[in-house]
């Protein structure tokens, strides 16, 4: 598994050597390091994305950390939280398109 994780970094040093701009370098560092936690808590990471994106507007600010993969699988068992998720119409349409 370490050689595996070490492989991923050596091959990504590569890859990103042209990421665009610094910006775009701590954006792509930024959703490499949530990705890699999606993956570390056993979460799936386009469901995980695609429900975070659509809390995040109503979200209030000082519960951010609650949209976190550490604590996602306790924020999403919330009662309020699939109310939200079902009241989204952008996330209604991304799942009818994968059925």
């Amino acid at each position: 598994m370490s050689e595996l994780a070490l492989r991923r970094e050596a091959v990504g040093r590569k890859n990103w050597l042209f990421v665009g701009s610094d910006d775009a370098g701590a954006v792509n560092a930024l959703f490499t390091s949530l990705l890699a936690s999606c993956q570390l808590f056993d979460i799936e990471p386009w469901s995980y994305l695609r429900d975070v994106f659509c809390l995040l507007p109503q979200w209030p600010e000082h519960a951010l950390l609650d949209l976190a993969p550490l604590h996602w699988n306790k924020t999403k068992a919330r009662d309020d939280v699939p109310a939200l998720l079902d009241a989204n119409r952008f996330r209604k349409l991304t799942l009818d398109a994968r059925a």
